[in-house]
């Protein structure tokens, strides 16, 4: 039987870790998240842009562990604030919000405003010790609610409307959002083509040096 190849994604969020194992269900792949290691410093999410934060969270990460790291930056941008929350959007209420309070902040900002267009944007970045990294990206339109609706999904979940199904993200079920979402979407694109992955990871990871060494 082929041994998974273990995959680290840097994060400790439970619900992204979830919405991921089931996309990659069926390949020979072991997930794992910072929570099956000891302490790591954290990554300082400064990046000007998803793409940056993505493959600095990667490389880090997979730098430190040594395996391949698999990394998101995925966030909220709405029309009617020029883009905010953007790469802001897991702190938008502070450093340590919560996901209510950050809903509650958008809620307040989009408060008498007609325009409620907005999207999720996501950007994965796969990286190797070493440095290279494979860049995938997703986007899902829709629009701001007036107030939340459902108990699903996590962070703007209850508040981001999707028309074609008439429904928040987070009414969907996993299987219906990870089909959909900016996220599902470029996870999508991963796995289409995850056997050429796997032999880009075969290649391209550092082996341990043989030694010459007899005893």
């Amino acid at each position: 039987m082929e041994k998974p190849m273990v995959i680290v994604l840097a994060s400790r969020n439970k619900g992204k870790a979830a919405e991921i194992r089931d996309l990659l269900k069926g390949y020979p792949v072991t997930l794992m998240t910072l929570d099956d290691f000891g302490p790591i410093p954290e990554v300082v999410e400064d990046g000007l842009t998803f793409d940056d934060n993505a493959y600095k969270k990667a490389s880090f990460t997979s730098r430190v562990l040594g395996l391949p790291a698999l990394a998101d930056d995925s966030g909220l941008v709405v029309e009617a604030l020029d883009g905010a929350p953007g790469v802001h959007s897991a702190r938008y209420a502070g450093e340590h919000a919560t996901d209510e309070a950050n809903v509650d902040k958008l809620l307040a900002a989009m408060d008498g405003v007609t325009n409620r267009k907005a999207a999720f944007e996501c950007v994965i970045s796969l990286a190797i010790p070493t440095g290279p990294a494979l860049t995938y990206e997703g986007r899902c339109d829709g629009e701001i609610t007036r107030a939340p609706s459902g108990d699903k999904g996590f962070g703007y979940d209850p508040v981001f409307f999707y028309p074609e199904r008439g429904k928040t993200f987070a009414e969907l079920s996993m299987e219906e959002k990870s089909g959909l979402s900016h996220r599902g979407k470029a996870l999508s694109e991963l796995v289409r083509e995850f056997d050429k992955v796997m032999i880009w990871l075969e290649q391209n990871m550092p082996r341990p040096a043989k030694s010459d060494c007899v005893i």
